[in-house]
């Protein structure tokens, strides 16, 4: 079982963000740097969230390791949608965090269904050689903004072969299913797949089955994870687990407090004091205020 979350202390890390005019479609990014000159032990419970998640290493020496049931990967790893308890540890310098839409990240790494749960070393899903090379120009960058830079030249570069190798110019997702991603998202998972299929046109079987080949989960399990994304954030903001039960959708306090331990494998007492979402509103400011 994971262990519930320690006291982090973020004063000793740096948080830098990209300026607002830079960036892709669906992909967001921050940088995170240790204020001591060497890599500095971290042991800290992500939480899930709606979004493939890169994590680029890029202090020399440095050991980032992320583990999630029984899988593990070293270095610059991918995360999927559902990674269930996960946590990041080692001793870390610099890291460069990407989170991408499960859109976005079809358009990255073609369809997500295999990375709609697992850690992946990055290398293994990207080949070493690209994995080397974009460890390199963004290590050579002298500042967030420079490695920012690299970082979505490196991503969209990869979003255009994702086209190209479809043929006819054709996205990896369907228009179908990405209206029914953004609804699902501006809904805060409170959405039910009968009605977004009747949006698209679509049956709701069909919508299922292209759904999950191209973000790798189902549109139901989708708006779970957006509900309980946007349960997370008002627990970190100080509600009570039973307002929040009550205004994210949940029927009872029991219910939310199922759905957290699904999700992450702990109460939402530690979910509201955990370090990962502590820092939404400095990395993230512009998605994390209490919704």
């Amino acid at each position: 079982m994971l262990r519930e979350p320690v006291p982090f202390d973020w004063a000793g890390v740096r948080v830098a963000v990209p300026r607002p005019s830079t960036g892709l479609p669906g992909v967001r990014m921050a940088g995170f740097g240790q204020r001591a000159v060497a890599p500095v032990h971290v042991d800290i419970a992500m939480v899930a969230h709606p979004s493939v998640t890169l994590l680029f290493d890029l202090s020399d020496g440095a050991d980032l390791v992320c583990g999630s049931e029984g899988r593990r990967g070293r270095g610059s790893v991918v995360v999927g949608l559902l990674p269930g308890e996960l946590r990041a540890g080692g001793r870390v310098g610099a890291c460069l965090q990407i989170r991408l839409e499960p859109v976005a990240a079809a358009a990255v790494f073609g369809p997500a269904a295999e990375l709609r749960g697992a850690v992946e070393s990055l290398a293994d899903v990207w080949g070493r050689d690209s994995t080397e090379r974009a460890e390199a120009g963004l290590r050579t960058a002298v500042t967030w903004d420079e490695r920012f830079a690299v970082a979505v030249d490196i991503l969209g570069r990869r979003m255009e072969e994702g086209v190209r190798g479809r043929g006819c110019g054709r996205p990896p997702v369907d228009a179908e299913v990405a209206h029914t991603w953004r609804r699902t998202l501006a809904g805060r998972g409170r959405v039910r797949v009968e009605g977004l299929a009747y949006e698209t046109g679509w049956s709701r079987k069909r919508l299922s089955a292209r759904f999950r080949s191209q973000l790798g989960i189902t549109p139901k399990r989708a708006a779970r994870l957006v509900r309980f994304d946007h349960a997370a954030h008002l627990l970190a903001a100080g509600l009570a687990p039973a307002d929040v039960a009550h205004g994210s959708g949940y029927a009872d306090q029991s219910h939310l407090h199922r759905e957290v331990k699904a999700f992450t494998g702990l109460t939402p007492t530690a979910v509201a004091a955990a370090p990962w979402l502590a820092i939404d509103d400095v990395a993230w400011p512009d998605a994390t205020s209490p919704r």
